[in-house]
């Protein structure tokens, strides 16, 4: 038939035929899949985190959290989600009946018809979304919630205001929240009730008549009223946050708290503006009756005005007018404030200043002799530098390693302290031989055994004399748990106890095997734990490896810190954590800290900042947890222990009286234990963490002074020096030692440091604190201050002395020979007689294996300086040559040796007699090095000094007058020649022979 038009041009068809049911099948079957294998990943990860914190016995944190997490979520989600909802079906409904014969609203016409059969889905979907928004935003807040839940009084009241400390600290920063939920509530209300009028008519952009229908108005400056409600709260709220808000202040960068401008100005204007935003707000409300916007504008525009001319430009005059002609007498009132919070809030307020001369009160040195061993233990080991020896002495096998920086602990011995150099020797998964899947998760599984020398000595060859060593160890610790499952360099996880066996240790019988019998670690047995496991590590072969049977355990989360951390999410961890010997296990012990940023007029501080120095740049192992958090207030209130073989942690009490830590005690109830819990043997070898004393010594650089004229001068600003062993500029760590302050009776274990003027390298003060858990002193920080009006050498001035004498310059020349490379020690700084003295063990890497060795001691007191090959060397030449001449030469050890000459009130024999000495001294130590050249040119210099000494002792005898005096002097003279010389002589055929 003939084409009648009107339908479709005939021809073939293409057919687009839907998917068979196979494909259709098999695409819902792999979305199936997909969902469950999402939900399986969560799930895993949720169940993996709370078998962890059971088998640490811990769930309480973990519900604890979960459940504060969830709580936030849903009814802030859910409240978020109710007023922006509400107020869009509001809008809505407040829909004008008919909308104006306009093309604008012809063309909304179009979406109001497209989205009529989703109206619902589309309501529920956008109140969903800002919900789920807001609710997973309020969750990040579980730990401001349980701080203004559970948040305990301070005591302390702020000077200005009169309210507890513990306002600005838990209750402030929770209102502040809530300001912002309401903020964001009304903002995106506002948005969509404006959205929702202008797509149904009530709101009108081009079309004729009004803009805004009654309803519409009526409803957008009700939410705007409370927006400018909530403004008003905000200022009454920013009257308090003056007391802990940061401003740039030329007498410290972190300043907080109000100055006389924010007292006079900014406070009265924020009272001021409160007032407007009360006033303006109901403005807005009153339109519900008047439905004109002139009023609201009118009085927002007020507002507005008020803040730029009032919060702004008001406060700036008087800044400007006031402040700045008179700003020492002004701020004055403000900075002592500010002075005593601080020094409360960081611990520092004890702080003993003792004004120190920095010069030696005794004329005669020779005496300080012995009162250097009195002064102090003289750590010549340094555990900064030491580890490769360890590692090269007593790594026994390359599996194990021990850490780049050794720690310094104290043990009793026949009843006497010796400051100990400690280590552990911990898994090190890069020796492994062979690596596979079995060998580093089943077999290698756990270091073995402590490594421990003596702070104060070396043996001839300058290498640490061990109190603990070989393997498996043994020494002067006894008897304990050698096995070392958790540690600082285990960062990967173990599967234990199973079927599959670990390597113990080997020695020369051969391999050792263990299979882990401890309490630590998570079950595998159960299908879902491996499947689990499986998912949240990425490794399937978890789920089907033959190696995991009935007992294997997963051990990870295994570094001291990261475990503390875990079980305790609301401390700050100190940055070392240090292994000892406690109760016959390996304990590692971690300081940790609480802290806020909300304590009033106290300055802030970065922790990453503060405690960076020289040894944290190496290594970041040794950087504070949380490193970034800004706080005004710390205190070290829990000391934690993780025990080396099963994991378990510990968290005791410390500080009893921080209310930081009774309210997190009142949110994890029965997690932290009681200081009467600690052992005694524990308390022996707890000490006063680094990272505590170099916030504290950054802020007494400033915060020494007591008057505020003098803060605000700035002319007693000190600074933490350099490090002037270290090229990198970085500062110069604090340093163990036992030592005596001037005011103590005896030695105590301390960290101390040194500090100098702004700008400058001399000398400014020495800090010390006394760093013995138990003790009486514990804690307190002593200042020595030195005079402004002398010079006292600094380190980076004292390295500086060393690297330019000569004779010095030489002998660390000859010591880099070949292939040996020279690395300085700690520069120890110990308080002597008025003066101070400086110790530094200079260590030689020489060799193939290149590892250090003591070979020097330098010294310096005084002015001056000794280069020695010992400790005991090189006091000797500081404290004994500078008044040689007034002294008896030491007698000689050799065999064949007679008694030294006596000392002659001639002058000309004295120093004749001297450069005897002198020339004897030099032979010896030519023999020591073997070198016979420079031993004959001492033995020449040695006869011929007792050939004056004898020729002018023979012209006093004869002026006496006598062939009997003569006789005398004779025997006198050959006695003398006798004594120096016999025993070189004596040595001279060895050396001949050794050459």
């Amino acid at each position: 038939m003939p084409d009648r038009g009107g339908g479709p041009p005939s021809g073939p068809r293409i057919r687009v035929g839907r998917p068979s049911r196979r494909v259709r099948t098999l695409l819902m079957t792999l979305g199936v899949l997909a969902v469950l294998g999402m939900a399986f990943t969560m799930f895993a990860g949720f169940w993996t985190d709370w078998l962890w914190y059971r088998s640490v016995h811990y769930s309480s944190v973990f519900t604890t959290t979960l459940w504060t997490k969830i709580g936030l979520f849903f009814v802030f989600g859910l409240l978020m989600a109710l007023a922006v909802g509400f107020n869009i079906w509001l809008a809505h409904r407040l829909r004008p009946p008919l909308s104006a014969m306009s093309m604008e609203q012809q063309n909304l016409d179009r979406y109001r018809m497209g989205i009529a059969p989703y109206k619902k889905w589309l309501l529920l979907g956008i109140t969903a979304l800002v919900g789920l928004i807001a609710g997973a935003s309020a969750s990040g807040q579980w730990r401001t919630w349980l701080m203004w839940v559970n948040g305990v009084s301070f005591g302390q009241k702020d000077p200005q205001f009169k309210l507890d400390v513990s306002f600005y600290a838990f209750d402030l920063p929770w209102y502040r929240f809530l300001l912002g939920f309401g903020f964001a509530a009304v903002i995106i209300s506002v948005i969509a009730a404006a959205l929702t009028h202008y797509l149904y008519g009530g709101l009108r952009v081009t079309s004729p008549g009004a803009r805004a229908t009654a309803a519409a108005t009526g409803h957008l400056s009700v939410l705007i009223g409370v927006f400018v409600a909530l403004k008003a709260v905000a200022y009454w709220l920013d009257r308090y946050g003056l007391a802990v808000k940061s401003s740039d202040f030329k007498a410290t960068d972190s300043w907080t708290g109000l100055r006389y401008v924010d007292a006079n100005a900014y406070l009265p204007a924020k009272t001021i503006l409160f007032c407007i935003a009360v006033i303006c707000a109901l403005l807005f409300f009153a339109t519900l009756w008047r439905r004109t916007w002139q009023l609201p504008v009118i009085g927002f525009g007020l507002m507005v005005l008020s803040a730029i001319l009032i919060g702004g430009l008001y406060p700036a005059l008087v800044q400007k007018f006031q402040v700045q002609p008179n700003e020492q007498a002004k701020e004055a009132p403000y900075v002592e404030k500010n002075l005593k919070a601080t020094r409360d809030a960081y611990g520092i307020a004890g702080t003993q200043v003792t004004e120190y001369p920095g010069v030696s009160q005794t004329q005669d040195k020779t005496k300080l002799r012995d009162d250097v061993d009195a002064a102090a233990s003289i750590r010549i080991m340094d555990p900064n530098v030491i580890s490769p020896t360890f590692q090269q002495l007593q790594q026994m096998r390359n599996y194990y390693a021990f850490p780049t920086n050794l720690d310094v602990d104290r043990y009793s011995k026949d009843g006497k302290d010796q400051d100990t150099v400690i280590g552990l020797r911990e898994l090190n998964l890069a020796g492994i031989p062979k690596k596979n899947w079995i060998n580093n998760h089943f077999r290698y599984t756990h270091g073995y055994g402590v490594v421990a020398a003596k702070g104060t000595e070396v043996d001839a060859e300058g290498r640490p004399v061990f109190t603990e060593s070989n393997l498996p160890s043994e020494g002067d610790l006894g008897t304990y748990e050698q096995r070392i499952y958790y540690g600082e360099k285990t960062t990967t996880y173990s599967i234990v106890g199973g079927p599959q066996k670990e390597i113990d240790y080997s020695d020369d019988s051969g391999e050792k095997t263990f299979s882990y019998k401890g309490d630590g670690g998570v079950d595998l047995s159960n299908p879902i734990n491996r499947a689990a496991y499986a998912a949240a590590f990425s490794e399937p072969q978890i789920l089907y490896s033959g190696a995991i049977g009935e007992g294997s355990k997963i051990l990870y989360n295994r570094t001291p810190k990261e475990r503390v951390e875990a079980v305790a999410p609301w401390l700050t961890i100190d940055g070392d954590a240090y292994p000892a010997v406690v109760d016959g296990r390996i304990q590692w012990i971690v300081d940790a800290y609480t802290t806020t940023n909300g304590y009033p007029y106290a300055s802030r501080t970065t922790l990453g900042d503060t405690t960076a120095d020289s040894l944290t740049a190496a290594n970041d192992q040794r950087a504070v947890v949380a490193q970034q958090n800004q706080v005004n207030y710390i205190r070290n209130s829990v000391k934690a222990t993780v025990d080396a073989y099963s994991g378990d942690v510990k968290l005791y009490q410390w500080d009893t009286k921080d209310p930081v830590l009774k309210t997190w005690m009142k949110a994890f109830p029965n997690t932290v234990q009681d200081k009467s819990e600690i052992s005694d043997e524990l308390m022996a070898h707890l000490r006063y963490p680094q990272d505590l004393f170099k916030v504290q010594r950054e802020l007494l650089t400033r915060y020494h002074v007591k008057d505020a004229n003098t803060f605000l001068s700035g002319s007693e600003v000190w600074q933490v020096p350099d490090d002037p062993t270290n090229k990198s500029g970085d500062a110069v760590p604090p340093y163990y030692l036992s030592m005596k302050m001037p005011d103590q009776d005896k030695q105590a274990f301390s960290l101390t440091t040194t500090l100098t003027p702004n700008g400058r390298d001399n000398l400014s003060a020495f800090m010390a604190v006394d760093a013995e858990a138990g003790t009486e002193g514990y804690g307190k920080i002593r200042i020595l201050k030195l005079p402004t009006s002398t010079t006292v050498n600094g380190p980076k001035q004292v390295q500086s002395q060393f690297n330019s004498e000569q004779d010095i310059a030489e002998s660390i020349r000859l010591l880099r020979g070949g292939d040996s490379e020279v690395e300085y020690g700690n520069l120890l700084t110990v308080p002597l007689d008025g003066g101070l003295l400086y110790v530094e063990p200079v260590y030689v890497r020489g060799g193939d294996l290149k590892y250090p060795l003591l070979r020097k001691v330098l010294v310096s007191y005084g002015g001056a300086t000794a280069f020695e090959d010992t400790l005991d060397e090189a006091l000797a030449k500081v404290f004994g040559a500078a008044e040689a001449g007034t002294t008896e030469p030491p007698p000689d050890e050799g065999e064949g040796t007679t008694e030294p000459p006596p000392t002659s009130t001639n002058p000309t024999v004295r120093e004749a007699l001297n450069d005897a000495q002198k020339a004897f001294d030099a032979g010896q130590k030519a023999l020591e090095q073997k070198d016979l050249a420079a031993y004959a040119e001492a033995q020449k210099d040695l006869e011929a000094a007792l050939q004056r000494a004898e020729d002018a002792q023979a012209k006093v005898d004869e002026s006496a007058g006598g062939k009997n005096g003569d006789d005398k002097a004779g025997d006198k003279a050959e006695d003398g020649k006798a004594s120096p010389s016999s025993a070189p002589t004596g040595d001279s055929g060895g050396g001949s022979d050794s050459g």
